[in-house]
């Protein structure tokens, strides 16, 4: 369905020298370098799957979301969506797929929101029973009529939000990239269109690609992860095979009688090195361990030869945590790749 063969793209930044003189001979005599923001990427997202597309601010996820909707160029390598390269045919590209950006509205700054879907009905070429079945599923779910006839420039970000949301879905498309599509939007509409998104997958075997900082979103829609680092991808599989890449994992329990929690976790914390034992909900304890030092089944086989226990069982690692050593690993830079020389045109 999505493939991507050594996916590259680099930008060529202007050198801007300090002060008030240095501004000044910007004006004449340029450097540049070159900032390569997507670095030599494959991956193949296989038809109806939902991918999360995960990766610290400046990983290259929306550099490489545009590519894919066509929107830029590749430096180098290519990218194929239903078998159509998207930026040499982007209207062919443009019927299959649908785009939400957070920060980019697709809708008429004017009009209001139920003008725009007249008019991208027509764009589209949308049959009559699927426009009205959608219509009233956001009716159901996002509270679309809502809006009226406000112009799309006067509403709030998360009004524009529903609306986007909606607009992408309108057609059917066989491909939806959104790009944090729940921003500005509460608990409750959250909640609404995660299960619209997992509606339309269930009954029409569309292809999700996700990029969000929202857990809670990725946990909800997401069966598969597609992480970047820098510009490289360094994950593709499941989200439990994700989760799987945990550096630490935990251990619930309870016990009868024996030392009260405060006790138990110090001897735990005093027995297993690099172990962090602390009273959890319910007077149970929760015990979070190395994987690189112990598995389970020791953590299990110390705490059964050393407490009664009433109660017991092995989480799942928490996705934020996971996530969290991700992004903190990916702050650097995107790599810069060159230098060009004085006087040789502006920025790509």
């Amino acid at each position: 369905m999505i493939v991507a063969e050594n996916l590259v793209k680099e930008f060529r930044l202007t050198e801007r020298k300090p002060g008030l003189v240095g501004s000044l001979s910007t004006l004449f005599t340029r450097e540049h370098r070159i900032v390569r923001a997507v670095d030599d990427v494959s991956f193949t997202i296989p038809a109806g799957s939902k991918t999360a597309y995960i990766g610290a601010n400046g990983a290259g996820k929306s550099t490489t979301i545009k590519m894919l909707t066509g929107i830029m160029t590749p430096t180098g390598g290519r990218c194929l969506v239903r078998g159509i390269e998207p930026y040499r045919h982007r209207q062919a590209n443009a019927r299959s797929i649908g785009v939400v950006f957070g920060q980019r509205s697709q809708l008429w700054w004017d009009l209001s929101v139920p003008d725009s879907f007249r008019i991208l009905r027509r764009i589209y070429d949308v049959p009559d029973p699927v426009y009205r079945r959608n219509l009233t599923l956001y009716r159901e779910l996002l509270d679309i009529d809502a809006l009226g006839t406000t112009p799309v420039r006067q509403l709030s970000l998360g009004q524009r939000m529903r609306a986007e949301i909606a607009a992408s879905l309108l057609h059917d498309p066989a491909v939806v990239f959104w790009d944090e599509p729940t921003i500005g939007l509460d608990m409750v509409l959250k909640d609404a269109v995660r299960h619209l998104v997992n509606h339309v997958h269930r009954e029409l075997g569309t292809t999700v690609v996700l990029t969000s900082h929202d857990i809670a979103d990725i946990a909800a829609i997401c069966d598969s992860a597609l992480v970047v680092d820098r510009g490289r991808v360094v994950h593709q599989g499941s989200i439990r095979d994700l989760l799987r890449t945990a550096e630490r994992r935990s251990v619930v329990f309870d016990h009868r009688g024996g030392p009260d929690p405060g006790h138990a976790c110090a001897r735990i914390e005093q027995e297993l090195p690099g172990v962090h034992a602390s009273p959890a909900e319910d007077g149970r304890i929760k015990v979070d361990y190395p994987v690189d030092r112990f598995t389970s089944r020791q953590v299990l086989a110390f705490l059964l030869e050393r407490f009664d226990l009433a109660d017991c069982y092995a989480p799942e690692p928490d996705l934020e945590d996971v996530l969290r050593r991700i992004y903190a690993g990916g702050r650097s830079a995107p790599r810069t790749t060159g230098v060009a020389g004085p006087g040789q045109g502006d920025a790509a």
